[in-house]
C-alpha cells in the first residue's frame, strides 16, 4: 500500500464524509438519555428532521442500518402472507424483496434493467390486473392472489446510480388503497422527496449517507395511512416496533437506548443543512452529479443510467480490456481515492463516483483527475485534463460571487 503523504479521498455512496464540526458533537460527552437533557436534544432533532422529510407526521429514530429501517417498513405496516409489489433495478433491491420473502410476505418481483429506472405505467398495469397487459403470467398471478397491499421502491439504487419516478409511481398508489414504501438511503438530503405532498406512505433513510454522519442511525417516517395500517399489521416485530418507539416520543423518552453521540452530531448536521438552505443543498447535488456526468462523458466513459440518473452518485461502465477491479484496487490502496465498485452482475464492470452528503466542487476535480490516470495507467486511450476540464465549466455555476 503507498504510505506517501496526503489525505485519502472517500467518495463511496455511503458512508459518506463527514464534517469536523460534526465529528466534534459527536466526541462530546455522553449524557444520560433519561435525562432532561436528552429529552430536549431529542424533541429538538425529531422536530428539525421533520423538514427534511418534508412532513408533519412524526420521524421515528433507531440505532441500526439503513436495512433495519427495510425490516421496520415492512414488518410495521403488513401481515403474514400479504403480497406486495418489488422490483428487480439493483442489488439493494433485491436485498429488500429477498427479506420480504424471509418474513412470509409475496413478493411480486417485478423484473427490470439495471441501467434504467423503474416504470410507473407497469405498476399501474399489475395494480388494476389488466389481464390485457404484456405480462400475462403477473396477470394471472394477481387473480390468484389478494390484491397487493403494498408498493416498495428506492428512490435511488444505490448499486446502480439510477433514480426512479417516485412521484408518478405516488400518483399511482395514492389513488388507490395501496401503501407506497420508499427507500430514501441514499436519495433525502439529496434530493426533494416531499413526503406528504407527494402522498409517500413510508419514507426511510440512514445517517451515513446526506445527513453526513457515520453509520448507526436509519429514520423512517410514516403518513397518516400507514400509522392505520400499523395498528391491522400483525407480522412479529420487538425492538423495530414502530408503535413503541412513537410512544417513547410522546413521553419524551425513547423505547430503547439511543445513540446519544450521534445524535449530538445530527443535531449539528441539521444545522448545516438548514445554514445552506435545503433549495441550495439539492442544487449543489444537482450541480455536482452533472458535472461528474460530463467529465465522464469528456473522458469518453458511457453511463450506466443516462436516461434516469441520480444527484446522489454517478455509475460509470468502464472501457472493455481494462480489468475494472483490478483498477477499483489500486485507487483505492495506491492512489488513495476510493470509488464505490459494482455488485452482483456489475462486479468489475463500473465504477460509482459519489457526489452525496458533504462533497463540494472540488471533490468531483480531484475525483475525475483520478480516474483519467487511474484508467491511463490501466492502458486507456484517455487525454488527461478532457474530463476535468468538462466537469468544471459546470462546477463554475456554483462559484460565489466576487
Amino acid at each position: 500500500m503507498d504510505r506517501s503523504p496526503g489525505r485519502h479521498f472517500l467518495q463511496i455512496p455511503g458512508p459518506t464524509n463527514t464534517p469536523l464540526q460534526i465529528l466534534a458533537a459527536i466526541a462530546k460527552p455522553t449524557i444520560g438519555h433519561r435525562s432532561a437533557e436528552f429529552a430536549s436534544l431529542g424533541l429538538d432533532v425529531l422536530k428539525r428532521i421533520r423538514s427534511v422529510f418534508k412532513t408533519e407526521n412524526p420521524v421515528v429514530i433507531f440505532p441500526t442500518s439503513g436495512t433495519g429501517a427495510w425490516e421496520a417498513a415492512l414488518v410495521n405496516t403488513l401481515s403474514p402472507g400479504d403480497r406486495v409489489l418489488m422490483f428487480e433495478t439493483g442489488w439493494f433491491s433485491t436485498l429488500w424483496s429477498n427479506m420480504a420473502k424471509a418474513l412470509g410476505l409475496q413478493a411480486e418481483i417485478i423484473p427490470g434493467d439495471w441501467r434504467s429506472g423503474v416504470k410507473a405505467e407497469e405498476i399501474e398495469a399489475r395494480l388494476r390486473a389488466d389481464v390485457a397487459h404484456t405480462y400475462k403470467a403477473v396477470a394471472a398471478a394477481l387473480e390468484a392472489h389478494p390484491k397487493a397491499r403494498a408498493v416498495y421502491v428506492q428512490a435511488s439504487e444505490t448499486s446502480t446510480c439510477v433514480l426512479h419516478p417516485v412521484p408518478a409511481i405516488a400518483e399511482i398508489t395514492r389513488a388507490r388503497d395501496v401503501l407506497l414504501v420508499v427507500d430514501g438511503i441514499t436519495a433525502v438530503g439529496a434530493l426533494d422527496l416531499p413526503m406528504d405532498r407527494l402522498g409517500i406512505d413510508a419514507l426511510i433513510t440512514g445517517s451515513q449517507k446526506g445527513l453526513m454522519l457515520p453509520p448507526g442511525l436509519a429514520f423512517i417516517a410514516l403518513s397518516a395511512r400507514a400509522w392505520a395500517a400499523v395498528q391491522r399489521a400483525t407480522l412479529p416485530r420487538f425492538y423495530f416496533d414502530l408503535a413503541r418507539e412513537r410512544k417513547g416520543v410522546a413521553e419524551r423518552s425513547t423505547a430503547w437506548t439511543p445513540a446519544i453521540s450521534l445524535i449530538q452530531g445530527l443535531r449539528v448536521a441539521l444545522a448545516m443543512m438548514r445554514s445552506e438552505g435545503l433549495p441550495n443543498v439539492y442544487a449543489r447535488h444537482d450541480r455536482l452529479a452533472r458535472a461528474t456526468r460530463a467529465g465522464a462523458a469528456a473522458i469518453g466513459l458511457q453511463l450506466l443510467a443516462p436516461d434516469a440518473p441520480s444527484p446522489a452518485g454517478t455509475a460509470v461502465c468502464l472501457p472493455g480490456g481494462v480489468d475494472g477491479s483490478g483498477m477499483f484496487r489500486y485507487l483505492r490502496d495506491r492512489m488513495r481515492v476510493t470509488f464505490a465498485g459494482g455488485q452482483d452482475q456489475l462486479k468489475g464492470k463500473i465504477i460509482r463516483v459519489a457526489h452525496l452528503g458533504y462533497v463540494g466542487s472540488f471533490d468531483i476535480v480531484t475525483g475525475l483527475a483520478a480516474l483519467e490516470l487511474a484508467l491511463r495507467h490501466f492502458g486507456a486511450p484517455v487525454e488527461l485534463g478532457r474530463g476535468v476540464g468538462a466537469a468544471e465549466a459546470i462546477l463554475a455555476e456554483g462559484l460565489p460571487p466576487r
